[in-house]
């Protein structure tokens, strides 16, 4: 019987990764959104998230989950604007749950929750804060392969990190 090789997971940000921010004021671009015009309520960020990320995600060989503090949010306002299907979203321990010490020893607060839903299966981790103690601390952790790739938060993901985690998906 031979086993099924599960695809690796891509644990994908929002605030940073898809809707830049940090620039100064008027550098970025904008895209309107025939949702926008529905909801009176929109968050003007979303004006920021470029539609053409959907599909680009949708090609890498691999799961796409929302991680994001955004939650189930990322569902109802993210994936319609980006032409994606309703994603896994990581559910976040509560704050007396992290470890302590995590934040003063530099491990960000998304990092073991992220290795513990991944259970073993090889994953990205897409993030414009994660750190080299992130870095050391999954590959202590997570026996399967594992990339954290940090993106520009004032510039969002650009076509050198799809680059970068289609070739490293292809091989996890």
């Amino acid at each position: 019987m031979t086993g099924s090789r599960q695809r690796p997971l891509l644990f994908l940000d929002v605030d940073g990764p898809l809707i830049p921010f940090g620039a100064p004021s008027g550098q970025y671009s904008t895209y309107l959104s025939d949702l926008d015009s529905l909801t009176s309520s929109s968050n003007p960020l979303l004006a920021r998230l470029y539609p053409g990320h959907g599909p680009r995600l949708a090609t890498l060989p691999c799961d796409l989950v929302w991680a994001t503090t955004w939650a189930a949010e990322a569902n109802e306002c993210l994936s319609p604007r980006l032409g994606l299907p309703q994603l896994p979203v990581v559910d976040w321990p509560e704050t007396s749950e992290f470890e302590e010490g995590d934040e003063r020893h530099g491990l960000h607060w998304k990092t073991r929750a992220l290795v513990g839903w991944a259970a073993g299966r090889p994953f990205a981790w897409v993030d414009d804060e994660i750190t080299a103690t992130d870095r050391e601390w999954v590959r202590a952790h997570h026996r399967a392969p594992a990339l954290l790739h940090r993106v520009d938060a004032r510039h969002g993901l650009v076509d050198a990190d799809y680059t970068a985690l289609a070739e490293w998906l292809r091989k996890a």
